[in-house]
């Protein structure tokens, strides 16, 4: 299931990069998007899950980004980084289906993919950030 799971996040990774940069609906691109994949049933509802669950938070999830990078407004942080960041986010905030270490590494490999040559690093950096606030209890 962890291929799955990845192909999953990549997919869902893609929606909301396309939601956020030309303005289409989420579930038109969802759609569009699965006729090209081969996902199982259980990949596909966990796509939508991601999906839906970033879009439903996004507010809670863009106000975690401001305060865990507050040099680099929301708006002014890269397409592929700050969706990377939300669905982390979502994952380790929300969804709480995954450990954080691995909701990290996820998003880190999906900078590693997707991103520039800095999104990596600062992805982590973020990331670290918020599961730091968990650690401490907040």
């Amino acid at each position: 299931m962890t291929g799955e799971r990845r192909k999953a996040r990549i997919l869902a990774f893609q929606v909301l990069y396309e939601v956020d940069s030309v303005g289409h609906e989420a579930e038109v691109a969802l759609e569009h998007l699965l006729t090209g994949e081969k996902l199982s049933e259980e990949g596909i509802a966990f796509a939508r899950e991601l999906v839906s669950g970033v879009i439903g938070n996004r507010a809670d999830i863009d106000e975690s980004i401001r305060r865990f990078a507050p040099a680099w407004p929301v708006a002014q942080i890269n397409t592929v980084d700050r969706n990377i960041l939300r669905l982390a986010i979502f994952e380790i905030l929300f969804s709480k289906q995954v450990p954080v270490k691995v909701a990290i590494n996820e998003a880190v490999e999906l900078a590693k993919r997707f991103g520039g040559d800095n999104s990596p690093r600062f992805v982590n950096g973020v990331l670290g950030s918020v599961s730091g606030l968990l650690a401490a209890g907040e």
